[in-house]
């Protein structure tokens, strides 16, 4: 036994020698393998300086969510902040501050639609260049396969307010607009003035047309657009009452009075901002002109997309 001693004895030296035993827990050890895996910190590096001092000056705070005085409840805005590091691993292999090459950081504002009391909604944000096509669905089904195939063609999803008495005649139809990616909302059972009803009635007219479009698209809906823009606070509450905010318009292209496309296509464009909603219908003058309205509101710098993605609070850098 004693001849295999100084063989140990050797084998040890020569393992404490390549630190084989030392303690991987220990602060020295776990600070030598720290500076092997780290990169030297970029605060040295000139472009990342540069992008930490710039930064500053692309940040945007966030804008809490309000009831405006005319426009009532009106959605907030995420704020952003530039990602340093991102922004850094993006620009380094040019070696050069690129605008272009900002990653941003979005921050939620502390007052969300959700937070505030029931109250109609008139618009989005106006700092969000996004508009919405509110197209409420009563009568004019002969129209819904062209506007269908000019959003398509367009790549645009809309928002389809759908009467729940002319859902139930056009299942079909219903099917095709879900089908085709687009949005559906609420536009009561059978288009009456909901101003004028009884408190059970209006429960009414919202439920059931809920049950309708739920039990034909697997969803139920969470906008309502009530007839003819016709609404008591009353009316808000119950819609509020069933989880669903009441959308009106900002923008209306009057297209059930049939006029020149070319009227309602101006119409809406003198009008149109940021967080429109541009109130429609399927008649003729729309399938005529919503070709030609798609691309001039493109051509002003806007997206056009859904309710719910109007009332988020992204912010589209």
């Amino acid at each position: 036994m004693r001849r295999f001693v100084p063989i140990v004895v050797f084998v040890c030296m020569v393992l404490v020698s390549y630190k084989a035993f030392e303690n991987p827990y220990s602060s020295s050890y776990l600070m030598s393998m720290k500076s092997q895996a780290t990169p030297v910190s970029n605060t040295d590096n000139k472009l990342y300086q540069e992008i930490e001092e710039k930064a500053k000056e692309y940040e945007k705070p966030a804008q809490n969510a309000v009831i405006h005085q005319v426009w009532k409840k009106m959605p907030g805005l995420n704020g952003i902040v530039v990602d340093v590091e991102k922004s850094y691993k993006k620009m380094k292999k040019k070696g050069k501050f690129v605008e272009k090459e900002l990653v941003y950081k979005q921050i939620k504002p502390e007052v969300s639609l959700e937070d505030l009391p029931a109250a109609p909604i008139f618009r989005g944000h106006p700092d969000k260049h996004v508009v919405s096509l509110n197209i409420n669905v009563s009568w004019g089904e002969e129209y819904i396969p062209d506007i269908l195939n000019i959003l398509k063609k367009n790549n645009v999803k809309a928002t389809f307010f759908i009467e729940g008495k002319w859902a139930n005649k056009n299942v079909d139809l219903v099917k095709m607009i879900k089908d085709e990616g687009h949005e559906i909302g609420n536009h009561a059972y059978n288009h009456p003035d909901m101003a004028k009803i009884s408190s059970e009635e209006i429960q009414k007219q919202i439920k059931q047309t809920n049950d309708i479009l739920q039990a034909i698209t697997g969803e139920k809906p969470k906008w309502f657009a009530p007839p003819s823009g016709s609404w008591t606070d009353e009316v808000v509450k119950h819609a509020d009452e069933l989880g669903m905010e009441t959308i009106l318009w900002t923008v209306d292209t009057i297209d059930w009075k049939k006029p020149a496309p070319e009227v309602m296509v101006n119409r809406v464009m003198n009008k149109l901002e940021g967080g429109s909603f541009v109130l429609m219908h399927p008649t003729t003058s729309v399938q005529s002109g919503l070709n030609n309205l798609i691309l001039k509101i493109k051509q002003k710098g806007y997206t056009i997309d859904t309710v719910s993605r109007m009332l988020d609070e992204e912010r589209l850098q």
